[in-house]
């Protein structure tokens, strides 16, 4: 994916940082997705060994073929939305300000962005065992608006981010000090 598709660079921009999200963060909707995709091999199965023959009959194999098909059908729906919302939640931080590309659902984004000079605080939160031991965790930058915030959700190596952000806003803040 191209940045250029994402935001419009001005002239003097360089990107410092394309994040997101952990790619272990996805892991547990992977586990449930082969759970999930098993229970129907599973009802099979219990109902052929307790009830033998009860869809091999003329209507409850294929209405059982039908809610089957159904069933993963949703399934296969339902890994999609959550792969699109995990894999187009995107920010972008380069050397004059930071972009926050979120996705809601499958037809629903936010696009927000704060310029570096703006930035007033950067907080890291990485809250867990696995956060802590994978390195990676939350990230949160304040402005001095009221309702400005942006939070990078479960990025990887967050200190690590937080200080390039940190330095970035010094440095942003001290060209716009000249410029004005």
């Amino acid at each position: 994916m191209q940045i250029s598709h994402l935001i419009k660079q001005k002239s003097y921009e360089r990107v410092e940082f394309l994040l997101r999200r952990h790619y272990i963060t996805f892991v547990p909707t992977i586990i449930l997705f082969i759970v999930l995709g098993l229970i129907p091999g599973v009802v099979y199965f219990l109902i052929n060994t307790l009830y033998p023959g009860l869809l091999e009959g003329e209507i409850f194999f294929p209405l059982s073929v039908l809610f089957a098909s159904i069933y993963y059908l949703s399934l296969f729906i339902f890994f999609y939305a959550q792969f699109i919302d995990f894999y187009l939640d995107i920010w972008v931080v380069t050397n004059d300000r930071i972009v926050d590309i979120e996705q809601f659902g499958l037809f629903s984004r936010s696009v927000s962005e704060v310029d570096l000079f703006r930035v007033q605080d950067v907080t890291v939160v990485v809250a867990g065992f696995f956060p802590t031991i994978l390195h990676y965790g939350d990230v949160i930058v304040k402005t001095a608006s009221t309702n400005a915030h942006i939070v990078f959700y479960q990025v990887p190596h967050p200190n690590e981010v937080r200080q390039a952000i940190i330095e970035l806003s010094v440095e942003d803040g001290k060209h716009h000090r000249q410029t004005t």
